[in-house]
């Protein structure tokens, strides 16, 4: 099954780009599902339907699903309580009921990554389109569950897990507490769920489709997700360019705008697969308007560039690592290793990323940024690499 994404600057018509993208898949044959977790149902507006908790067909090939956050963070918190009973009991501490849990901030999004897992686990549907959160928000997400799983790994190592069997003699030999069993469980469950969502972002049916309103604001988020989705090693498939002019408008002040639209479609042209969504003079709700919009359905997966790009031998024997990252200011990068991995930032944006076994044995002789990629130079370390006979 295809992934599609779709993000952009907030306010700038994801919602209804998502919607006209799915019905414009379904009317081309491709069972597709329509996915949002918005806490209002925007999607069900735009597609002139409610949307709720469980997938609900909407049309002919066609199928909307908004998952229940507070049902989802009702049912994990009361899981939580129910696994740590024993220490609750000891601490005196009371149970909440879920009458009276309502979510934090973030239960959304949460509900989203594993509504995202279940979708693409899924056999019912060819295509999943996913109405992600304005552009600095989804990156977060997607980046979130390799995170929580480095975390998972740091705080809980393998080997230690490995080491569970003996955890009550190695208690008493140590002479303090070890980590309860079910404490071991939780971090095994959370690290298979993790990764299966990690994987929907990293298959290679995975890409993004952008959403921009022409002109200067637009350009500079678009700039912005463009630099943060290469950090990511996420495809850009198309750029959907909303609420466009006519070319001809009538008054001399939409005149002026049209022509900012069009300098920035210009420059937009040179980079991605635009597809301008014309301005309708009204907020575009129900199948009538997403149709009018002439959005076509997804395209092609982009390759995946590889991230970093394979190592390459300099002319003087050093190895070099190459990552894209087009839009990148020389100013706004950030290089630090760390043992085995190398901590990258590049503007707003962090990425950890392991070192493969042969850049472990070298040290970091220095970086530039040239044409949109970052040249990571490493030389072998002596005292660790191993000497030609």
């Amino acid at each position: 099954m295809r992934t599609l994404l779709i993000t952009g600057p907030g306010g700038s018509g994801r919602t209804t780009v998502a919607a006209a993208t799915a019905l414009a898949a379904a009317r081309d044959g491709v069972r597709t599902l329509v996915l949002s977790a918005d806490r209002t149902d925007t999607l069900g507006a735009v597609l002139g339907t409610a949307t709720g908790a469980e997938p609900a067909p909407v049309t002919a090939g066609l199928t909307a699903w908004r998952p229940d956050a507070a049902a989802g963070f009702r049912a994990d918190l009361a899981a939580f309580q129910e696994r740590a009973a024993h220490v609750l009991d000891l601490l005196g501490a009371a149970r909440l009921d879920t009458e009276e849990l309502t979510p934090l901030p973030g239960a959304e999004e949460l509900a989203l990554l594993r509504a995202l897992r279940d979708a693409a686990l899924s056999e019912r549907f060819d295509l999943l389109v996913v109405d992600l959160p304005p552009a600095p928000q989804a990156l977060a997400l997607l980046a979130l569950p390799a995170e929580l799983r480095r975390y998972l790994r740091r705080l809980l190592p393998p080997e230690r897990q490995a080491a569970r069997a003996l955890r009550p003699v190695l208690g008493r030999l140590a002479g303090v507490p070890m980590p309860a069993e079910w404490l071991y469980e939780t971090a095994a469950r959370w690290d298979v769920e993790l990764a299966a969502v990690e994987a929907v972002v990293a298959d290679p049916g995975t890409a993004v489709r952008l959403v921009a309103e022409p002109g200067p604001a637009g350009a500079d988020a678009l700039r912005s997700a463009a630099l943060g989705l290469a950090v990511r090693a996420l495809p850009v498939e198309s750029l959907v360019a909303t609420r466009v002019l006519p070319e001809a408008p009538a008054d001399a002040w939409q005149a002026a705008l049209a022509a900012q639209q069009r300098k920035a479609l210009d420059e937009w042209h040179e980079t991605y697969t635009v597809h301008p969504a014309a301005h309708l003079g009204r907020d575009p709700r129900g199948p009538e308007d997403l149709t009018a919009l002439a959005l076509p359905a997804a395209g092609p997966a982009p390759a995946r560039v590889p991230w970093p790009v394979t190592d390459r031998i300099a002319e003087d024997g050093v190895l070099v690592w190459h990552i894209p990252l087009p839009g990148a200011l020389r100013d706004e990068l950030d290089l630090i290793r760390r043992g085995d991995e190398l901590v990258l930032t590049a503007g707003p944006f962090r990425r950890v990323v392991a070192l493969p076994s042969a850049l472990r044995r070298c040290t970091v002789e220095g970086a530039a940024l040239r044409e949109g990629e970052l040249r990571i130079r490493f030389a072998p370390d002596p005292a660790l690499w191993p000497r030609e006979r």
